[in-house]
């Protein structure tokens, strides 16, 4: 890590240090649900995470992952700067190559899935200021939800009993931010057997760069009810809206010129995005007689996008391109049932079927008319899509004595694609096709409780991960037709971690490493348009560990950090013919997108009962842009300071300033752009104030 950033961390950590000794608190116990049944975290042989919903808002404006996540360890949150590529979100480096939405991580909104059949996932639709807690399930562990390889990232709604409240808040800060928000919570009986909670925000801001303005409008609604005999049914349909413009990235001499500057390609053609979408979700579970229970989950959603790309209209003469303007509408939906028997507090078996679906209607337009750019334009693209995924799973978790437990876990994943063709030209031939992936995946972990609030555990793992429809769609040899050379990546992973828990501190600590064959890796990237390709063999191997101190009534600190060595081991050719001369993956290259090294830490001062101080500090060594690392980000480190204050019950203001010093950083960087255009700058100093009022 460079020294400034190793500087930035003395400097929150040393105060703490010295802070006056006093009597301590207790930490609470952690129950988490992200390992796909409910258990104390103290019992789960996996890497997880739980981050509260407190540390969620206080003092921060909630508007993103990448405000909160960074203090897991092993976790990297990039905001792009640009709403219509939405944040790069990966665990231990899985996801970090992605170049729109989130991939290789399983995404779930109050056990809704907000991922994909074929493994691409969304966040935007988070309602992170409603959030009661998110969970962060990292490594093998994440088999038990099929189609991933690097984790699971679970958001809990909070649900509050007690006479409704309404709530309302306003937030504004730096590059025209505003944002307005209500919600109303709380019980509609008397006996708190039925919770509603209802959440609407409207939002927008000019962008830190120019050609970055965005809006958006969101809305969710979430109601549980308690059923006889200890049974359960929850609710939620959530609601987005949201329009962006596209700055693309920069190269290094726009960069150095001008860092707030959109690309020539994005202004010439005016790149833009929209994004509508609606998702209804139902979660019902119901004890039986003889231990046994039964539990659903079911949901269908829409989503539609319209999409301007920058492709120049020389490269749209060729027949079978598909234009530069993307029209897509998506259908999904599933259903998961599962058993589960647990006869006694030291064993329980689950067992379950998953199916899911996603239905799309893709149409692809030319970008000009005549001389003018940026519109729609003739007919180039037509097809019907559909991706369905059949897994069937078994999972096994016993007390094989008073210290040690063991948990099991089998899934079988099938995902079948299939593609039809209605644009068929001369020169343009019929593409349709379909294509069928399918894999077995254990898991097995083992873990032993010492004395005194401390464990050890140990697991292995296979991951799977199917290619996307979007990683599918284009071919490297420039050929039409769904790019059938793309094989799916198969990774195995192996963990060893420790966690201790005492009246004042709770720590963890991970080692880990995973070799993935055919990881799916960009070839080339240019306009918003992506060709993907296998990269043979890569590893990634490292150490991870987080702990949270109550250092005095008043104090408290908590602090992350990663190592983390993501590298190719055997060379790759990104071109059709490999020879002499041509691109080619070395074998010790860095995987692009990921950081050798980086680290969080937060010193909070509860100056009163009604005054809270956070100093934060974020330090991350450079990374590479490109798989022949030719291109690489800076590391840096950001010190962040906020405040928030109580006005008795029903009022509270908050302020926050981010990037302290005034830093000029890379905040994320588009991989393998193929004209060079791979950084994403971050704004400098940011400020951000709020107001939240209770009625």
């Amino acid at each position: 890590m460079d020294r400034p950033a190793l500087s930035l961390l003395a400097f929150v950590l040393a105060p703490a240090f010295v802070a006056a000794a006093e009597p301590p608190t207790v930490l609470d116990p952690l129950v988490v649900t992200a390992t796909a049944q409910e258990r104390p975290r103290s019992e789960v042989p996996a890497a997880v995470d739980v981050v509260d919903g407190d540390a969620l808002r206080l003092a921060r404006p909630a508007l993103s992952l990448a405000e909160s996540l960074p203090r897991v360890p092993g976790v990297v949150v990039r905001d792009r700067q640009n709403q219509a590529q939405d944040l790069q979100l990966s665990i231990r480096g899985f996801g970090a190559r992605a170049s729109f939405g989130v991939r290789g991580l399983r995404l779930y909104s109050d056990g809704i899935p907000a991922t994909m059949p074929d493994g691409q996932g969304q966040v935007s639709h988070f309602a992170l200021t409603a959030a009661e807690r998110i969970e962060v399930l990292r490594g093998p562990f994440s088999a038990l939800h099929g189609n991933a390889a690097g984790g699971v990232v679970s958001v809990t709604t909070a649900m509050p009993a007690g006479d409704p409240v309404l709530e309302a808040g306003v937030l504004g800060g730096a590059d025209g931010l505003w944002r307005l928000d209500a919600s109303w919570a709380g019980s509609l009986d008397d006996d708190d057997r039925q919770r509603l909670r209802v959440d609407w925000q409207r939002s927008a801001a000019d962008g830190y760069r120019e050609h970055s303005a965005w809006r958006r409008d969101a809305a969710q609604l979430a109601w549980r009810a308690e059923l006889p005999g200890d049974g359960e049914l929850r609710l939620l349909a959530n609601h987005l809206d949201l329009a962006a413009d596209d700055p693309q990235g920069l190269d290094a001499a726009r960069l150095a010129g001008n860092r707030r500057a959109a690309s020539a390609g994005a202004l010439q053609f005016d790149t833009r995005k929209t994004v509508s979408q609606q998702q209804l979700g139902a979660r019902w579970r119901q004890p039986l007689a003889d231990a046994h229970e039964l539990a659903l989950v079911a949901w269908a959603g829409r989503r539609r996008t319209f999409q301007i790309l920058s492709v120049p209209v020389v490269a749209q003469a060729s027949a079978t391109s598909g234009g530069g303007v993307i029209d897509l509408d998506r259908d999904f939906g599933g259903a998961d049932l599962r058993w589960q028997w647990q006869p006694s507090d030291a064993l329980t078996v689950t067992a379950g079927a998953l199916h899911e679906r996603a239905e799309e209607a893709r149409l692809g337009f030319e970008n000009y008319i005549g001389t003018q750019l940026g519109v729609v334009g003739a007919l180039r693209r037509d097809e019907d899509n559909r991706v369905t995924g059949d897994d069937a799973y078994l999972q096994l978790d016993a007390a094989l004595s008073e210290r040690w437990r063991l948990s099991a876990g089998l899934r079988h994943s099938q995902v079948r694609f299939r593609s039809s063709d209605r644009y068929v030209r001369p020169g343009n031939p019929d593409d349709s096709g379909a294509l069928r992936y399918s894999r077995t995946t254990p898991v097995l972990g083992l873990l032993f409780e010492g004395g005194e609030g401390w464990s050890v555990y140990a697991n292995a793992g296979t991951g799977f991960e199917t290619p996307t429809f979007a990683e599918l769609a284009y071919r490297n040899d420039g050929g039409s037709g769904l790019n059938d050379a793309l094989r799916p990546a198969r990774s195995r992973h192996l963990e060893l971690g420790a966690r201790g828990a005492s009246e004042s501190l709770r720590w963890d600590l991970a080692l880990f490493q995973a070799r993935t064959e055919d990881e799916m890796v960009v070839l080339s990237s240019q306009g918003g348009r992506s060709v993907f390709g296998n990269a043979g063999l890569t590893r990634r191997r490292g150490a991870e560990f987080s702990f949270e101190a109550r250092l005095a009534p008043d104090w408290s600190l908590a602090a992350s950090g990663t190592w983390l060595d993501a590298r190719q081991l055997r060379d790759v050719c990104t071109t059709p013919a490999c020879g002499p001369g041509e691109r080619r993956i070395v074998a010790g290259n860095v995987l692009p997108g990921v950081a050798a090294r980086f680290a969080w830490a937060e010193l909070r001062w509860d100056a009163s009962l009604d005054t809270t101080l956070l100093l934060e500090a974020r330090a991350t060594s450079g990374f590479y842009a490109d798989d022949l690392n030719t291109a690489r980000a800076p590391g840096h480190g950001l010190l962040g300071l906020g405040v928030e204050h109580r006005f008795g019950p029903r009022l509270t203001a908050w302020a926050r300033v981010d990037n302290l010093l005034d830093r000029e950083t890379i905040g994320s960087v588009i991989v393998n752009e193929a004209n060079g255009r791979y950084f994403e700058p971050a704004p400098g100093r940011t400020f951000f104030v709020g107001l939240r009022a209770n009625f």
